[in-house]
């Protein structure tokens, strides 16, 4: 051993690197200059021999250790570009200094990422293939600021976790290391020693891609480098910030479609305005369908690769559909190489054993008073959003992060106010959609919330948590009750149908008629009462309901439905977008206006969807009773002409076709407590949708006063007997025959009818109104 050679080692950071120990190894084995040369070392455990070559020179190492520490004293005054020849048993290896490298991260990138404000964090934590000072390898870097050492391991150095152990950034504890010659696709862990001497084999949290379930190991992957043709998109889609924009959301898995293309057509032919996807990040539990994420930087191999996957959302935006993710900030998966206790220590679960643990799931609940663990959750929203132009996050298992309680009856510690709230996790939400809509104009936020949340969809700057949208659960259960009831008894639950417009302004909803709520067609209608076709009525009138109803929509028809149906949803989809009345207004209260509330013995109600514009107005009927009407008088907004722009029942949707062929002039015949009415042809089970024509009302006729006599026929009511020339006048008769038995129609009719001469000044008028009121009465 040479003594120059041992003199300038470091042997207390040394002993530290042979037993694992070293957190900074860098300043320990990296090439350095002294007076004498330049001391190249390295850590070759197993090693029969070691080599430094520097072009085509080679200088033999010394073993210093004989764990299988060798270092040697090179000539020269600048460290030159050289590589290790490490003889082992059965192969030699030649390799690249790790140590001869620098870090990626700064100082500036450490105090963001403990600041909870490091949004692009995705750029340098995690496995990211680059060139540095002209090498090709890959930089890793993983936050365990707890961990005595972290190792990267993977075939490239035989998993042995001896060697390559990681720079530890000690304001952070992100632990790095650039590893030259390692290339996409290589399979690695990180070794982490906890404290105890314990050993464990994590996956990289930040990591782009996995092997394939169940095996969890994670592999370096290129994330950059598709080439993007949907700028116009991106540009556009920031108008979805007013929320007055149609939203119709086909929900679907990656799972059900061969290839991309397949979804891609579907969803334009119906003509959706985005998909959403159940989450799409990788995920072990093949029964869960992706909701407990153990990859979050990662699309599943079952999905294919990185480019395909943006090759999906690049089509699906050419196509102007918006993609929306399934997303799970909530709660993560107990595994050996997840995220608990993943350097020993809580890390990104709650501290609190009896309060870290999904009450339900039996999933790990994250931190939220982390700063990092925050930061891990927003640049992931970031990462999707940013790198694969996503244009939406559906947030599932919201309740669970609000309520420290949810679905715990006891054992649950309060807020330090000794309420429910999850105090951390509200300021996490509010902190995320903040930054979201500040980075991503017009990407949609939307909560899977089933509680009472208050004012969950209101702006941050309300101090309310700042949600775009909120699944509309209420809507939902009720709807699929009401429609699970025989037509014949369901007027004993018509509130069930009518309850959501006294709340459809409370937020900002989306209906949903998801896989979750309604399952496959199949077992839609097996929910439903009636024969097979009765069925499939109601499942069409189901579809028309609530693409009239306030709020947007999100249905899931897998693409074997019957031609009919598929034909229905298209044309319901190609109204809904363009018909301003159906989502202009879609969180005012003067967007909708009742004209039948209360038919509940008929099962009918009737509504209007309107603009600020009379003539974008649409009158909707929906019959959900089993028995059709041939001529159902309904009141109408306005004279003008009422014709028939779509009927769940028609012919080309599998239907009876009772439908309406010839557009309806309204007639001045009061129903409804309106002054023009029109009579329609009502399907069974069906929902038929007018365009509202404005025409100009007719002139009233003018009409002699009439004297009021008692006939044989209504002694006891004192009927109000008028001599009428005009057709007027005759109805105005037999109006006044019915308001014997209710004396305020007969009151409104009287005043509303009265004929009065031009002539006559307006005292005259008023008096002959008096008279008239008071023969009426009598």
């Amino acid at each position: 051993m040479s003594k120059t050679v041992y003199d300038y080692m470091d042997w207390p950071g040394i002993e530290a690197v042979v037993y694992g120990e070293e957190t900074a190894p860098r300043d320990v084995m990296g090439p350095r200059l002294t007076p004498d040369g330049v001391l190249i070392q390295g850590f070759f455990p197993e090693a029969r021999s070691a080599v430094v070559a520097v072009g085509r020179k080679k200088y033999e190492m010394e073993l210093e250790d004989e764990a299988g520490y060798y270092a040697v004293l090179i000539p020269g005054r600048k460290i030159p570009d050289y590589e290790f020849q490490v003889e082992l048993e059965k192969e030699t290896k030649k390799f690249k200094d790790a140590y001869a490298f620098g870090g990626l991260l700064t100082e500036e990138d450490e105090r963001a990422f403990l600041g909870g404000v490091y949004y692009e964090a995705y750029k340098k934590m995690g496995a990211h293939p680059m060139t540095m000072d002209g090498v090709a390898g890959t930089h890793f870097a993983v936050w365990a600021p707890n961990a005595i050492r972290v190792s990267v391991v993977g075939e490239f150095n035989n998993w042995d976790g001896r060697v390559l152990p990681m720079h530890k950034m000690p304001m952070s504890g992100i632990f790095e290391l650039f590893v030259p010659g390692v290339k996409p696709g290589a399979a690695y862990r990180y070794e982490i020693k906890a404290k105890g001497d314990v050993i464990l084999q994590k996956a990289d949290p930040y990591g782009n891609r996995t092997q394939p379930a169940p095996v969890w190991n994670s592999v370096v992957a290129e994330v950059a480098g598709f080439q993007w043709t949907d700028g116009k998109w991106m540009a556009d889609r920031k108008k979805y910030d007013d929320r007055k924009q149609p939203v119709s959301i086909y929900e679907t898995s990656l799972g059900q479609w061969k290839e991309g293309k397949e979804l891609i057509a579907f969803a334009k032919e119906q003509g959706y305005t985005h998909v959403e996807l159940h989450p799409v990040m990788e995920f072990l539990e093949e029964d869960s369908d992706g909701y407990p994420t153990s990859a979050y930087f990662a699309v599943s191999t079952r999905y294919g690769t990185l480019a395909e996957f943006a090759a999906l959302v690049d089509g699906l935006h050419r196509e102007e559909i918006g993609v929306i993710l399934d997303w799970s900030p909530a709660q993560f998966p107990r595994y050996a190489g997840g995220l608990e206790k993943f350097d020993g220590t809580p890390l990104y679960e709650v501290k609190e054993p009896n309060m870290a643990v999904h009450p339900m799931w039996g999933t790990m609940l994250y931190n939220y008073d982390s700063p990092m663990v925050k930061d891990f959750l927003i640049s992931n929203a970031c990462f999707w959003l940013e790198v694969f132009h996503v244009d939406g996050l559906r947030m599932d298992d919201v309740d669970a992060m609000l309520y420290l309680d949810y679905g715990r009856k006891d054992g649950w510690t309060p807020n330090l106010y000794g309420s429910n709230e999850n105090l951390h996790a509200i300021e996490f939400l509010k902190h995320l959609n903040s930054i979201v809509k500040k980075r991503d104009p017009g990407a949609l936020l939307i909560a899977q919330e089933d509680g009472l949340w208050p004012e969950l969809t209101d702006s941050v700057e309300n101090d309310h948590i700042g949600f775009d949208y909120k699944w509309s659960g209420g809507w939902t259960r009720d709807f699929l009750f009401y429609l699970s009831v025989d037509p014949i008894l369901r007027k004993n639950y018509h509130d069930q149908l009518t309850l959501s417009t006294l709340y459809a302004y409370s937020e900002h909803y989306i209906l949903t008629f998801g896989s979750r709520d309604v399952g496959s067609l199949e077992a839609f209608m097996a929910k439903l009462p009636g024969d097979e076709k009765q069925k499939l009525a109601q499942v069409k009138a189901a579809y028309s309901y609530m693409m009239v109803h306030p709020g947007c929509k999100m249905m899931a028809p897998g693409a074997e439905m019957p031609e009919g149906l598929s034909k229905c949803i298209q044309a319901l989809n190609a109204i809904y977008k363009s018909s301003p009345a159906l989502y202009q207004m879609d969180d005012e209260y003067d967007g909708f206006e009742w004209i039948q509330l209360m038919k509940y013995e008929e099962n009918v109600i009737t509504f209007l969807r309107k603009t600020e514009k009379p003539e974008e107005t649409l009158l909707v009927i929906c019959n959900f009773a089993a028995v059709p009407h041939e001529n159902y008088q309904v009141g109408v907004p306005f004279a003008g002409k009422y014709k028939e722009i779509f009927n769940s029942d028609a012919a080309e949707f599998g239907g009876e076709g009772v439908v309406n062929a010839r557009a309806k002039s309204a007639k001045a015949e009061e129903f409804d407590e309106r002054e023009h009415s029109i009579k329609v042809k009502l399907p069974a089970l069906g929902v038929s949708i007018f365009s509202c024509t404005p025409g100009k009302t007719p002139a009233k006729k003018k009409v002699t006063a009439a004297k009021a006599v008692k006939t044989t026929k209504d002694k006891n009511a004192g009927k109000l007997v008028k001599a009428a020339r005009t057709k007027v006048a005759k109805k105005v008769e037999a109006a006044t025959e019915k308001a014997a038995k209710k004396t305020e129609i007969v009151e409104k009719k009287a005043a509303t009818n009265k004929p009065v001469k031009e002539e006559k000044s307006a005292k005259a008028e008023e008096a002959v109104k008096a008279e008239k009121k008071e023969k009426a009465i009598k």
